[in-house]
């Protein structure tokens, strides 16, 4: 079925940088390339800013909708809490003002005027939201007490990146509250889950789901749980984290509820988050030289016909009447231009299956279908069009998260002395280690090597998994 919203496409395919670095090259820069050739993002004006652009926002669109979908599912729904918060709240949790302090923004004068209490730019929501949850929650009827809400956040980057880190992101923040710790720390390893399974099903990342140390955890927590895939330079990126708040926060806002018995007794909480750093991750992790590579399930638009040759009027029709017939979301490319400028704007914007049909083609009532991220060609009768189609998204989007598995299992070594895990990390792998990092050993090695510790592994006890990370 026809598109419509991405026909902007054809009026934009000369926009982006055409050169593309090797990944081998340099990376960094091959990841600003991808960007900038498939049109996703830009610098905003202001220093650390990010402009998302129509085929980016896309992209967030649909792993919005994958999550928003998970997350009602639950019984969550959705709100919208301010965005300016008083001074006052954030300074009533101690850990939580010393771990956001460097990143917060404040407004000092609004109205021309010099405001009586400052107020902080939303830099995550705890605070504001259990202002609010001392209030609605009273007795053990109000529990569990969950909400979530789309949101941008505000924190001051110094070494900004296009979606990694930005002054200003996008993302959801969930929140709850209930009568045990042990159901609370329930709901955070569950939510934990819910990211892994869009992560992995989704977007085809692979994932290792674990603890983070004291050091790395959330500011305020009492455990922090997180998702830690590799990228294609042996570097991690957190993808998504769940956090245990215990019942500091619901202490400090005075967040109580009057128990069956009759007691009065604090709850226990939690909050998890995934935000646009995730489309980092996406092109990390499966794009190449050519441009972004997008698995099926989130890429915004599935298939592009082009016509080629010299294509008269039955071509230019046939091709409308094909995006009619298949079952994906499809762009028709019918203009007069040479095929290799049609081709390259779709491959590098990662659209999966590019189908070619010209008169000669029409004639053999048949096409070519490539595939994006194998680069594979073949003739496929149009009466078995649809059909293909759908074999290969789904080809595709196993291909890709099996090519993560093999990319993170290949790259993770154990090791067994700090000497070994260093010489493993440098060289682009993670470092699975079954010593004691202790606190001493973490800050060594982050101030002295940029390594850190990315989590305890659920699925491997008693291990630590060391690594440069994003």
């Amino acid at each position: 079925m026809k598109a419509k919203e991405f026909e902007y496409l054809l009026r934009n395919t000369a926009n982006g940088k055409k050169d593309i670095i090797s990944r081998d090259t340099d990376f960094p820069q091959w990841y600003q390339d991808v960007i900038v050739a498939a049109d996703l993002a830009e610098n905003g004006p202001a220093k650390g800013s990010m402009i998302i652009k129509p085929y980016g926002y896309a992209i967030w669109e649909n792993i919005q909708q994958e999550l928003n979908m998970r997350i009602k599912a639950e019984g969550i729904p959705n709100m919208y809490f301010p965005l300016f918060i008083p001074e006052s709240f954030i300074h009533r949790e101690a850990e939580h003002v010393e771990g956001f302090a460097p990143e917060v923004a404040v407004v000092t004068h609004a109205g021309g005027k010099e405001l009586e209490e400052k107020l902080i730019v939303r830099p995550t929501s705890e605070t504001i939201i259990y202002d609010s949850f001392s209030r609605w929650i009273q007795s053990y009827r109000d529990l569990p007490l969950m909400l979530n809400q789309w949101a941008n956040i505000v924190r001051w980057e110094m070494r900004p990146r296009l979606f990694l880190r930005s002054t200003e992101f996008l993302w959801q923040e969930g929140h709850t509250a209930h009568a045990t710790e042990e159901e609370a720390d329930m709901t955070a390893r569950k939510m934990l889950s819910m990211y892994k399974d869009v992560a992995e099903e989704v977007l085809a990342i692979n994932v290792v789901d674990g603890e983070k140390s004291a050091r790395e955890r959330f500011a305020g927590a009492k455990k922090t749980y997180t998702l830690e895939p590799m990228m294609q330079d042996g570097k991690a990126l957190q993808f998504a984290t769940s956090h245990n708040l215990g019942d500091t926060f619901s202490k400090a806002f005075d967040v109580r509820y009057s128990a069956e018995d009759g007691s009065i007794k604090p709850v226990w909480q939690t909050s998890w988050g995934m935000s646009t750093r995730s489309i980092g991750g996406l092109i990390m992790s499966h794009s190449d030289d050519r441009g972004l590579v997008l698995p099926p399930r989130i890429a915004p638009l599935k298939v592009v016909i082009t016509t080629v040759g010299q294509p008269d009027q039955l071509v230019k029709k046939a091709a409308a009447s094909l995006a009619e017939e298949i079952n994906e979301s499809v762009l028709v490319d019918d203009r007069d231009i040479s095929p290799g400028e049609k081709f390259y704007s779709y491959e590098k914007r990662g659209v999966p299956i590019r189908i070619e049909i010209g008169p000669r083609d029409l004639e053999k009532k048949e096409v070519i279908l490539v595939v994006r991220d194998t680069g594979d060609k073949r003739v496929v009768s149009i009466s078995d069009l649809d059909t293909e189609i759908k074999k290969e998204l789904g080809s595709m989007q196993d291909r890709l998260l099996k090519n993560s598995k093999k990319l993170q299992r290949d790259n993770t070594i154990e090791c067994s002395t700090e000497e070994a895990a260093v010489e493993a990390i440098e060289s682009g792998k993670f470092a699975v280690v079954d010593f004691e990092v202790t606190s001493e050993i973490e800050d060594r090695l982050k101030k002295q090597s940029g390594i850190t510790v990315r989590c305890y592994p659920f699925n491997n006890p008693g291990k630590t998994i060391l690594a440069k990370a994003y």
